[in-house]
């Protein structure tokens, strides 16, 4: 149930909650400019409170920003206010992995073979772009009605080569993501290789029942290839490899591994067969396609958007050897501070899938950044609890500012003289500015809008100057970009400042700042977006 005078995203009308957790809620809005449907992803305000979870919300927008790629769900904007924050995205009509295997058990070798290389197309974005996903699993991966796949959820990707800890979906993480070193695209080759071992033979490569077991077993168990169909082995046996140099180095490389492996295995055209056969399976699930509860002029979705609960190791169980013992110890220290919350013996991941379906040939709205979205949340037999350790902190721009009183001093006339007949002077306006923000987004090729918010007391009105730049460096302003605008705010005043500017610089980046006079007392804010128009190499 959608929560009563919740902060919305200007410029979208909200239809309907598709799903919520503990992390927030997605619903369902329509861009008003031009009625294309979308998913929105609001952070609770609960960990809105909490900068690391907003640090989190804030890079997943801005890392998802440059994949421009049909294999991954497009983000049309971030939108950060002193009232909440939001990621909006595309609506897939498409149905997760998860789901089909729960239904088929497993897939035919093509069909998991198509399904593996449109999600490491998806990945092989990423890689290009310097992100790692982290978190590649059946339920980040939606396939449409026409067998072609995407990948969704950057919810903990991170850069290459960060040291960001210990985090996963635990039957899918590479050994050295149980060691907590530096994010590299051969862990996601690992998770996309467990999760085609899991299309091939319906089980997960291993079957440790908590993460003690499971840590030892991706890191020293042999790699059950010999379970899968023996053409497809080699794939496997790569891609599972113990060593992330003893791997394809990135998503690129594997897919051109697992085109030839299945030219050799299934000839020319094993593609287009296994694309049949994977439409096949998603048709005997026609209900869990968003479009099936759409209304007729339009499209809808489902989405889910939670916190696993946490989970705890029990001791003495079988399995443990001395070797993996202390290190499965350090890793479960590493686990002790929870995201959500800072409970002791587990972690949380903020994951959120946003799926969605939208008319032939329509364009998306004209924003820029959000995440994506699974049809239905389909548990596995074995539970496959998410791990996020603690993001490093970032300022919050959503502090409550706290406000000095403004006193106005009276006066008692003296006693030798008779009172004054003379009404005083009404007193001057004053104001007081606790906090101002702004977030930048582009409406067109050229035009980006800010919206502004300012968080003040008083009576007098608050200025609010606004200077816009372009520039070619991510989280710098770079070059002003023609003149200032002055806005003028009036205490009180529910909706936010709005201003369209027409940018004539070449810049990739276009960012804004806004200034108030009296000052605010947060200074100024300031806000950029990664344009459309051009693309990370």
């Amino acid at each position: 149930m959608t929560m009563k005078n919740a902060w919305t995203v200007p410029g979208y009308a909200q239809v309907r909650e598709l799903g919520s957790g503990g992390s927030g809620r997605v619903v369902l809005a329509v861009h008003e400019a031009t009625g294309t449907p979308v998913a929105v992803k609001y952070l609770s305000d609960r960990l809105r409170e909490d900068p690391a979870f907003v640090g989190e919300f804030r890079a997943e927008a801005r890392l998802l920003g440059g994949l421009d790629t049909p294999y991954v769900v497009r983000l049309y904007e971030y939108v950060e206010a002193p009232a909440g924050a939001a990621i909006v995205m595309e609506l897939v009509d498409g149905i997760s992995l998860r789901a089909l295997l729960k239904q088929a058990g497993q897939a035919d070798p093509e069909a998991a073979l198509v399904v593996l290389k449109g999600s490491l197309l998806g990945l092989a974005a990423a890689h290009r772009a310097g992100v790692v996903h982290r978190d590649y699993k059946p339920e980040n991966v939606l396939v449409s009605a026409d067998g072609s796949s995407k990948l969704v959820d950057f919810g903990i990707a991170a850069r290459r080569g960060t040291t960001p800890g210990v985090a996963g979906t635990p039957a899918y993480m590479a050994p050295e993501q149980w060691q907590g070193r530096p994010a590299s695209p051969a862990a996601d080759v690992y998770a996309a290789t467990a999760t085609f071992f899991e299309c091939l033979t319906g089980r997960k490569p291993f079957a440790g029942q908590n993460f003690a077991e499971l840590a030892v077993q991706h890191i020293e168990a042999p790699v059950p290839e010999t379970e899968a169909p023996e053409p497809v082995r080699p794939l496997i046996r790569r891609g599972l490899a113990k060593a992330p140099e003893e791997r394809p180095e990135n998503a690129e490389e594997f897919v051109a591994e697992l085109e030839g492996v299945a030219l050799a295995a299934y000839g020319a055209d094993w593609e287009e067969r296994g694309q049949r056969k994977l439409a096949a399976l998603a048709a005997l699930l026609p209900l869990l396609f968003p479009s099936a509860g759409a209304p007729a002029a339009g499209t809808t979705a489902v989405a889910t958007t939670t916190i696993a609960a946490p989970s705890r190791w029990s001791p003495g169980r079988p399995g443990l050897i001395a070797g993996g013992a202390a290190l499965v110890l350090g890793v479960l220290t590493a686990l002790t501070y929870s995201a959500a919350g800072g409970e002791a013996g587990g972690a949380a991941a903020l994951n959120a899938f946003a799926t969605s379906s939208a008319s032939p040939g329509a364009t998306g709205p004209s924003p820029a950044p959000g995440p994506s979205t699974s049809a239905s949340p389909s548990p596995s037999a074995s539970p496959s609890p998410s791990l996020s350790p603690s993001a490093s902190a970032s300022p919050s721009t959503s502090a409550s500012p706290s406000y000095s009183p403004v006193v106005t001093p009276t006066v008692t006339a003296p006693t030798t003289k008779p009172p004054t007949t003379t009404p005083p002077p009404s007193p001057k306006p004053t104001v007081v500015v606790g906090a101002v923000s702004v977030t930048v987004r582009q409406t067109g090729n050229s035009i980006g809008q800010a919206t502004v918010t300012v968080e003040a007391k008083g009576t007098a009105p608050v200025t609010v100057v606004l200077e816009w730049f372009t520039g070619d460096v991510e989280g710098r302003l770079g070059t002003p970009d023609g003149a200032a605008d002055t806005l003028t705010y009036q205490p009180g005043a529910a909706a936010p400042l709005v201003k369209t500017h027409t940018f004539s610089g070449a810049g990739c980046y276009w960012g804004v700042r806004a200034t108030t006079k009296p000052a605010a007392g947060n200074g100024s804010s300031t806000d950029q977006v990664f344009i459309r128009r051009c693309t990370i190499s």
